[in-house]
């Protein structure tokens, strides 16, 4: 019995192993902003969701976990799109070392 309960835990948190990825990345993000680097923070959100949605493009449904919002084509659309505006941002606004 305690061997199916573990199969389940494990199942679950590869489950949420592409979300967690994400985050990992938006942790990072987050560090660099923190330390006043907001030019790197930012392009490493905009990869974050450029992460997530290729990630939503390549998994199936079941797998994508929380990744998956709406329909897989309007996911992978607003995350590529919401990638290339948050990095056009940072890459074209002046003032700060993005290096």
């Amino acid at each position: 019995m305690a061997v199916a309960g573990q199969r389940r835990d494990r199942g679950a948190l590869l489950h949420h192993l592409p979300f967690l990825l994400v985050m990992l990345v938006v942790a990072v993000a987050a560090l660099r902003i923190g330390q006043y680097h907001w030019r790197q923070g930012a392009v490493l959100i905009g990869g974050a969701l450029l992460l997530a949605g290729l990630l939503r493009a390549a998994l199936p449904e079941a797998k994508a976990g929380l990744l998956a919002i709406r329909g897989k084509p309007v996911d992978v659309l607003t995350y590529g799109a919401l990638s290339v505006l948050i990095m056009f941002i940072a890459f074209t606004i002046t003032g700060g070392p993005l290096s």
